[in-house]
Order: C-alpha cells, then sequence, then structure tokens
C-alpha cells in the first residue's frame, strides 16, 4: 500500500495545473530565498552585533547554534514528511522561522540570540529538509538538475543582496532589522504556500516514530559540537569537560547505530549507507561545507577588521563571490541536464575551483588589497556553485523512489553537521590564534603600559577595529596614560596583523579538509541520469495499488 500511494502522489504532483505547479514553485524559491537571506544578512551584521553585545569568543555560535539545531531538525522532519505528508510541516516550519527571527531582532545580549537563533535553526531545518525533496517530487533526475540548479541560484541570489542589505540596515537603521526583514517576505510564502501547496499524505498507514534514534542522534551530535567550540579556549582540550563530552557523544553514536538497526522505522537507514554514490556525497558534502562556511563567516570579518571596510561595504564586497556562486550553480545545473549528467566530472571541477580559491584566502595579510580579495571570491564562489547541485542529483539519481526523502534529508543533514563541526574548529583556531598572535604584534611598551583587563579584553574581542565607540575609548585610554612613545595606530596596526594572522589559519585549516573532500571525490561511482522518477515495473505498481485498493 505504501509504495502505491508514494507512486500516486508522485504523479498527482507532476500532473498539477500548471498554475499551481507555478505558484508553488514560487512559493519553494521565495522560501529557499528566505532562508539564505537570514544567513548572509547576518553574517555581515555580526562584526557590529559582538561590538554592541560584546561576546567575540562567541562570534561563530551565532552560526553554530542555528546550524546544530537545524542540522538535527533536517533527519527528523526528512522522515515524518514521508509519513504524514510534506505541507503542515512545511508551513510550521517556517512560522517557527519567522517568530525566531523576531525574537533576534529583540535580544539583548549574546546568550539570548544564540538561544533564540537555535529555535529559529529548529524552522531553517525544516525547511531545508522539505524543499529540494519537493523538487524530486515534481521532476525525474533527468530533469532535476536544472531545477536544483535554479535553487542553488535562488540561494545565489539571496546571498548577492543580502550582505549590501544587512550592511545598509546596520549602518542606517540597526543590527536589529537583519533579523525583522525576515518578516514581511515570509508573510508572502505562507500566504504561496497555504493557498497552493497540495496537500498530499503518502498514505493512511499507522508509523512507527523512532523516538529513541531521535533522542541519541541529539544527544550525539550537541556535546560533540558544544566540545569542539569550547576546547581550547573555554576548557583545555585534555579537561575532564572536553573529553567527557566526547566520550558521551561516542556512547551515545554507537547507540544510535544500534538502535537504528532495529528500528523498525528508523530516522536515518544504515541501509543508505551501503550505496557507494550516497555515503561518497555525504562525505564530500560534509567536507566542502567547511570551505562555505568558512568563507561566509570569516570574510566580512576580514574585510571589516583587517581592511577596515563599513558594514555596508563589507556586503558590497561579497557580492562578486555570490555572483559566482549563482553563476557555478546555473551553469553546472544545465549541464547536468543537457550533457548526459556527469555529476562525478562536474563536482571534482567545482571542488578543485573551491581549493584554489581557498588556498589564495590562505595567503591573506593585512596588505592584501580589496581586488585581489575580490578575485579570490570570484574563484572559490564558481567552485561553491559548481558542486552545489552535483551531489543532490547524485543521490536522488542512486536510490529507489521511495527513499528519495531519507537520502536526500541525510545529505543536507551531514552537509549542516559539516558546517557546525568546521565553524566549531575554524572558531577555536581563530580565538586562539588571535590571542597568541596578538601578545607578539604589540608593541612592549603598550603591553607594560595598559591596563591588565584592557589588555585581557583586547585579546578576546577585537572590537577596536569595527566599533568607533571602542576605538574612541581606546584614544581616551592612551591619552591619560604613558606608553614610551607608542601610539595607537600602532595597537591597531598589530591588532590588524594578529586578525589577518589568525583568519589566514582558518584558511589554511579549511583547504586541508576541502582537499580531503576532493580526493574522496573521485572514488564516486557514476550512472546515467533516470528519465523518470518511477523505474519499478509497471504492471507490478499497478498491481500492488489495486492490491491496496481492495484492503
Amino acid at each position: 500500500m505504501e509504495k502505491a500511494e508514494i507512486i500516486h502522489n508522485s504523479i498527482s504532483l507532476r500532473s498539477l495545473p500548471k498554475r499551481q505547479m507555478l505558484f508553488t514553485l514560487a512559493g519553494l524559491m521565495l522560501a529557499m530565498f528566505l532562508s539564505s537571506l537570514d544567513q548572509t544578512v547576518v553574517g555581515t551584521a555580526m562584526p557590529r552585533i559582538i561590538a554592541d553585545l560584546g561576546g567575540f569568543t562567541k562570534y561563530t555560535w551565532v552560526t553554530t547554534a542555528y546550524t546544530i539545531t537545524s542540522a538535527v531538525t533536517i533527519p527528523i522532519i526528512g522522515k515524518l514528511v514521508d509519513m504524514y505528508g510534506r505541507k503542515w510541516f512545511y508551513i510550521s516550519g517556517i512560522a517557527i522561522f519567522l517568530l525566531g527571527s523576531a525574537l533576534c531582532g529583540f535580544s539583548q545580549d549574546m546568550n539570548q540570540l544564540i538561544i533564540f537563533r537555535g529555535f529559529q535553526g529548529i524552522g531553517g531545518g525544516v525547511m531545508m529538509a522539505t524543499s529540494f525533496v519537493i523538487v524530486g517530487d515534481l521532476f525525474p533526475p533527468a530533469e532535476r538538475g536544472k531545477y536544483q540548479g535554479y535553487m542553488s541560484g535562488i540561494f545565489a541570489l539571496s546571498s548577492v543582496i543580502g550582505p549590501t542589505i544587512g550592511g545598509f540596515l546596520t549602518d542606517s537603521v540597526s543590527w536589529h532589522w537583519v533579523f525583522w526583514i525576515n518578516l514581511p517576505l515570509g508573510m508572502v510564502v505562507l500566504f504561496l504556500l497555504f493557498r497552493f501547496f497540495p496537500n498530499l499524505r503518502p498514505d493512511n498507514l499507522k508509523h512507527s516514530i523512532d523516538y529513541l534514534g531521535v533522542t541519541t542522534l541529539i544527544l550525539c551530535v550537541v556535546p560533540a559540537l558544544l566540545a569542539l567550540t569550547w576546547g581550547g579556549h573555554e576548557y583545555a582540550w585534555n579537561s575532564p569537560q572536553i573529553i567527557g563530552m566526547f566520550l558521551f557523544s561516542l556512547i551515545m553514536a554507537i547507540l544510535f547505530i544500534l538502535i537504528e538497526r532495529r528500528a523498525k522505522e528508523p530516522i536515518i537507514s544504515l541501509e543508505l549507507f551501503k550505496n557507494n554514490i550516497v555515503s561518497v556525497s555525504i562525505i564530500v558534502s560534509f567536507l566542502t561545507s567547511v570551505g562555505m562556511f568558512g568563507a561566509i563567516v570569516f570574510i566580512p570579518l576580514y574585510f571589516q577588521g583587517v581592511l577596515g571596510a563599513s558594514p555596508t561595504s563589507s556586503g558590497n564586497f561579497m557580492i562578486p563571490m555570490m555572483m559566482g556562486v549563482m553563476g557555478g550553480s546555473l551553469l553546472a545545473g544545465q549541464l547536468l541536464s543537457r550533457a548526459g549528467g556527469h555529476y562525478k566530472i562536474i563536482g571534482i571541477t567545482g571542488i578543485a575551483i573551491m581549493c584554489i580559491g581557498i588556498f589564495l584566502f590562505s595567503r591573506m595579510n593585512v596588505d592584501t588589497t580589496y581586488g585581489t580579495v575580490i578575485g579570490f571570491m570570484v574563484i572559490t564562489g564558481l567552485g561553491l556553485g559548481t558542486t552545489m547541485p552535483s551531489f543532490t542529483i547524485a543521490v536522488q539519481n542512486a536510490v529507489p523512489y521511495k527513499q528519495m526523502g531519507a537520502a536526500t534529508s541525510a545529505t543536507a543533514f551531514f552537509r549542516s553537521i559539516g558546517g557546525s563541526v568546521g565553524l566549531a574548529i575554524l572558531g577555536s583556531v581563530m580565538t586562539n590564534r588571535f590571542t597568541a598572535e596578538l601578545i607578539n604584534k604589540i608593541p612592549d611598551s603598550i603591553k607594560a603600559s595598559l591596563p591588565s583587563e584592557a589588555l585581557t579584553s583586547l585579546t578576546r574581542n577585537p572590537q577596536a577595529l569595527v566599533s568607533p565607540e571602542a576605538q574612541a575609548q581606546l584614544r581616551e585610554l592612551f591619552n591619560h596614560m604613558s606608553t614610551g612613545g607608542a601610539t595607537l595606530d600602532q595597537l591597531l596596526r598589530g591588532l590588524r596583523e594578529a586578525l589577518a594572522s589568525s583568519i589566514s589559519g582558518v584558511f589554511t585549516i579549511g583547504l586541508i579538509l576541502v582537499i580531503i573532500g576532493l580526493i574522496a571525490c573521485f572514488f564516486l561511482k557514476e550512472i546515467p541520469l533516470r528519465k523518470q522518477n518511477i523505474t519499478e515495473n509497471l504492471k507490478e505498481d499497478n498491481r500492488v495499488e489495486k492490491s491496496s485498493h481492495l484492503k
């Protein structure tokens, strides 16, 4: 019965009236636009947010909290929408996302912002888990590439205007509006999906929700990411707290595997990982997401903190990279649909270009020019955009239609986990290296003259580089103390050099991981893209469907 119902729903989706199909696609693309706009708008505003709320050591947690909750949500919702239908989960996810956006805008400190971003991430996870699955419902793999490319292009388009909007709002109004801007667009998305999105349910069977799998999955992911973020900063890497969290996460991972092997309807079916295309695509997506998050999160900090750009200017400087992402996504999507669907070649090419761009990022220093950085961004964006549609198509083409939702959400889950792990590692590298570099970069006379609490504050939060108010306070401090001839400009130069060196280290680590992903991509099998969603024998399908109706 379940198989017949899935087939029936797929046919129903593909035979929607043209008007309803167009509005359904419009709602999906606007939802994708909304989700990705939030990421890029916030990234540009973050230096000003930490200058206002404090908490430089929690810089990456504003993004990490979102990605942790969205990552955990993805496989859970991916399974539930296969059981109970897509529409109301999707609409509920958008509503949660909008409520989280409103709460983020009202945050009074970094802890509140991190908590509300985590809540917002639940809604984002629902949207991410469902969007590409619905595209898979609507189009077979041979046609799907160009539409996945369009979806990735929408991501890039929002990324192009997102930094500019974020910078403009931060400079002209306040950073609070980078969250509140989601609300009017979100209302349009809710209307379109409520009005036009078909409410199709896969079947009427009674399902078994894998509560133990959900619990152990959460208890595995969250402690590991906390340990990666706090290690080397809040606690030493060999401290009982960090070792305990890693050990607990490992135990939960083992329990999760044992539970999923026996679960009637597992959250993540272990059978998927026996498929070479699925397993390799997950590994590659996991590793390349580190490079993506590194570029999106740390480049605005480089522009504002090292090169001295305003939030608006740093947002504008992100446009070339996102134009590269858009161009690469659209080109890859068209090639997948029109040139034989060679996703392996396209994936390898895209990741190789990414490696070149990230390597160039790792060579930046305090004297690197704006034009040079922009050139690096275009290269990285082109490579990133080329890889985005390839692995989703590869996975959806490699599994039976009835497993498409689970396989798609599993890939998105590990991509999000890769981003979370990457940000945890890269954020730790940046803060630890900045502290060490700053001590070596500023003159000894300043170190001897500055009050210990002021020096400690600078090593933890270089807000003097992004906040005029902090610079004014530091200038006032210099006017009232003897620095042995050293000047405020020398201190600011030392801050910029330390920050540039720490960001360079971030990209070096990211490059190593993306190179490993490139090597893994060579082991990816390539099979022809299917021309239809349903490949089972039609007579058997008809027999099953007839039998299900008799029941």
